[in-house]
Parts: C-alpha cells; structure tokens; sequence
C-alpha cells in the first residue's frame, strides 16, 4: 500500500540524512525516501544500507530516489525516479517486480505517461519554489492541483498521486480536497526540534479531511 503522507530527506543543519531519518522515524514516520543528489551511487551506499536498517527496525518503508541498483542491492520497498532519471520501464527490468517504483509528474502528459509506464505512485509538483530541488519544473500551486486532479478523474486514472514540493502543514487540507491521494513533506520535518508534535500536527490534517 502506498502510504498517504511521506517523508522526502535533506540533511539537517548539523548532521546527515541519516539522522534526519532517524528523527522522522522516532516521530512515527512510516514512508521515508532517501534523497541524496549530486553523489556517486559508491558513497550513497553506504547511507542506503543505513537508511533500509533503520526503517526496518521501526517498521516502515524505504524508497531509494534516482537509483534502481541501489534499491536493488539494500532491497529497499521501492524506488523513484525523477523526469529526467532512468525510464521506469528500464529500471523495473533492474529491480524486478517486488519493489514499487513511483515517478515524477509535472503535467497531465505526464502523468499519462507515467501511467502508462507501470508507476505505482505518483509524485506531482512542485506546489510551490523549494530549495530542495535544482532544476525545479513550473509551480503546480493550489490550482494547478484542482485542473490536473480534475483531468486525472475525467481520465479514470487511479494510480496514487502523491503532492510534493515545498509543502507545509496549513496547506495540506487545501491540497487533499483537490482529490489527492497524499502529501509528501521534507523541510517542514526537517530541522524541527519538537518533530514529534510537528508530525503529529501533519497527520491531524488527514484524519480532519477524512471525517
């Protein structure tokens, strides 16, 4: 099952993407995706194999972004690929059909490409400019969400669109009400000394939408 709200990793001030992780997992973090960019997959490795034990000693999921080998090798629940990665289609011929493998989307083509490509999930954005990301596609935004999802409907598209790109907590019920399947957050639970409370906070938005 592809969990609704997901943890996206950035090292935090003062350590790395491992302790970032492990502070989400501690919070009660259930979907973590390491994101190291810009590094050999020799030294990713390394924070992959970490990574994977951590989330399996607190019982949630790992996906690798970027690189299918590394997935592969730590046997991560999954891995995600960027529009400019490794064709979906080329990496589930590396990490076979156990894992899951979600794809960026930035328009309704894409999307449909994606779908067509056998995605397990989506993620769609960027909401709005983060400094996570270089080469960052056009803002998406509150409205972008409400055009695309409704396009996504009218299509009978049901694959699992996941929200990602500088989001906070006030915009997650905003987000949700376009008819997305979940959000994906990364420096709103980064840096956070009370992350806990942060994340507790985070998922109150679901369960209000829900009700």
């Amino acid at each position: 099952m592809i969990q609704p709200l997901q943890y996206i990793s950035q090292a935090p001030k003062s350590g790395t993407h491992i302790d970032a992780i492990e502070q989400v997992l501690k919070a009660g973090g259930k979907w973590i995706q390491l994101r190291i960019k810009n590094q050999a997959e020799a030294e990713i490795l390394p924070f992959a194999k970490a990574a994977q034990a951590l989330c399996e000693s607190y019982g949630a999921k790992l996906i690798i972004n970027d690189y299918p080998h590394l997935a592969k090798a730590v046997n991560s629940y999954g891995v995600h690929l960027g529009l400019q990665d490794m064709p979906i289609l080329e990496a589930r011929k590396i990490i076979g059909k156990h894992q899951i493998i979600g794809g960026t989307a930035n328009t309704f083509e894409h999307i449909r490409q994606r779908v067509a490509e056998g995605a397990d999930y989506i993620g769609l954005g960027p909401f709005r400019f983060t400094r996570t990301k270089e080469n960052l596609s056009p803002i998406v935004g509150l409205a972008g969400y409400q055009d695309l999802m409704e396009k996504v409907k009218n299509a009978g598209i049901s694959t699992p669109i996941i929200a990602i790109g500088g989001i906070e907590a006030a915009d997650i019920p905003a987000i949700l009400e376009t008819g997305i399947y979940g959000i994906a957050i990364s420096a709103a639970l980064t840096n956070q000394t009370q992350t806990a409370a942060v994340l507790e906070e985070i998922s109150s938005k679901f369960s209000i939408h829900s009700i």
